[in-house]
């Protein structure tokens, strides 16, 4: 269960499992979930409700931007293997250039110095391109530094919970602060939690400095069948994870027509994923990280179904869905990041883990992009509008929101069972 690491003089410290260093580590993930959430699901509800911008435009405009964005993703990548071969404090006043410039784009997104037409779509572009990629160098950073940390699949598998619980409490945090103290607070306690989650990664746990290979091709990863295997895995899956966060709000508010219930479904999903996640953590040791996955991906599906079955004023029913979908995103989650840093170290690529989360958020990434380039246009193309009533309309809506994640997330289900084997004994145990 030790690291890599070596104790001594001037040696960084190491990573021992606790609360404290867990929270060092883990805090950043809080506000880049925070600004996430804002950015993925409330934005798009907000142009179209406030500035009447079309489903479709919006549609287009995510679609362009976060295609631009991802493509850069891999060499946001390299550079982060450079800047840990060099010194921890040239690191770190990267990251926080990147924490000031993703402040100021979030709360210039939702506070346009334009009202609409032409100049407006123009700013909500570049600001989007400002904060994507000031996020992508954090998060490509957050998760290099943690896949550098080692250790076998049930510790990786913690530290990438502490990251990814402590983001869900980001989420759930976002989930519910706009609707109750409104978006300038939002924005100012998203600042405030950026600077302070930087200075508590100062002190957290690291891996010694390993050089980046100055030879090593961007594209290796993709060389690597077992990242390629996981890859596959992770895009499908991302995708049917994406579209129903993109459309869960229109759902809520025109199938559900219960509006008012916002928070307390966007907080029970999240919560229940944040308090689930120990639950996969020791499910690790038995079922292997492979087969954890799978049981996530089961209960999604089960859960997802079942919500297509559901009609106006079918609130605590939803609610019950909210709760087992967020059980299932625990798993999502915590366990194909642990899988990529035992591929990483499989593949004696130590030093090089900037390289493979490069290419796993250019995934990421794409899969939002399709989410909102595909669902919006195909919805408004099927008759849906925000507001409307139509059966038919509603029936799309639900089609899209429900079972074409359903479909999705069994493809990607059996693309895992097929490699489950593979990818653990690929993954130290």
């Amino acid at each position: 269960m030790g690291l890599e690491t070596r104790a001594g003089a001037g040696a960084a410290p190491r990573w021992r499992g606790g609360f404290a260093d867990g929270l060092r580590y883990g805090a950043l993930g809080l506000p880049l979930a925070f600004v996430a959430l804002p950015l993925y699901v409330l934005l798009p509800a907000h142009y179209a409700a406030e500035y009447g911008v079309p489903l479709a435009t919006l549609g287009a405009l995510l679609l362009a931007v976060r295609a631009f964005d991802a493509v850069v993703d891999p060499a946001i990548g390299r550079l982060v293997d450079r800047l840990f071969a060099g010194s921890p404090a040239r690191l770190l006043a990267v990251a926080a250039a990147a924490a000031l410039l993703l402040a100021a784009a979030f709360h210039g997104l939702f506070f346009p110095p334009v009202a609409g037409g032409t100049a407006l779509l123009a700013w909500c572009a570049a600001l989007l391109v400002a904060a994507y990629l000031a996020y992508s160098l954090l998060a490509v950073l957050h998760q290099a530094w943690g896949a550098r940390l080692g250790g076998d699949a049930a510790v990786r598998a913690r530290i990438v919970s502490w990251r990814e619980g402590l983001a869900l409490a980001g989420v759930l945090v976002a989930s519910v602060l706009p609707s109750l103290a409104g978006l300038q607070a939002t924005s100012a306690v998203f600042a405030v939690a950026l600077a302070l989650a930087l200075l508590l990664l100062a002190g957290a746990p690291r891996a010694e400095p390993a050089p980046a290979a100055q030879r090593f091709d961007w594209r290796a990863p993709l060389a690597t069948p077992a990242f390629r295997r996981l890859l596959a895995v992770f895009l499908v899956n991302g995708i049917a994870s994406a579209v129903p966060a993109t459309l869960v709000l229109f759902f809520v508010r025109d199938r559900l027509q219960a509006q008012s219930w916002e928070p307390v479904f966007l907080a029970a999903y999240f919560a229940a994923g944040a308090l689930a996640m120990p639950l996969w953590v020791r499910l690790v040791p038995r079922l292997g990280l492979a087969g954890a996955w799978l049981a996530g991906m089961a209960l999604a599906v089960a859960a997802f179904v079942w919500a297509a079955t559901l009609g106006p004023g079918d609130t605590t029913a939803f609610a019950a869905v909210c709760v087992a979908s967020g059980v299932a995103l625990g798993a999502d989650l915590a366990l194909p990041g642990a899988l990529l840093a035992g591929i990483v170290r499989g593949a004696g690529h130590g030093g090089r883990e900037g390289a493979y989360f490069g290419w796993w958020n250019l995934a990421t990434k794409l899969n939002l992009a399709l989410a909102a380039g595909l669902a919006l246009p195909l919805l408004g193309l099927a008759g849906y509008a925000p507001g409307a009533r139509e059966p038919q309309a509603l029936a799309a809506l639900a089609a899209a929101y429900c079972l074409l994640p359903c479909v999705l997330k069994t493809a990607a289900a059996a693309l895992l069972w097929r490699w489950r084997h593979r990818l653990d004994e690929e993954n130290p145990r």
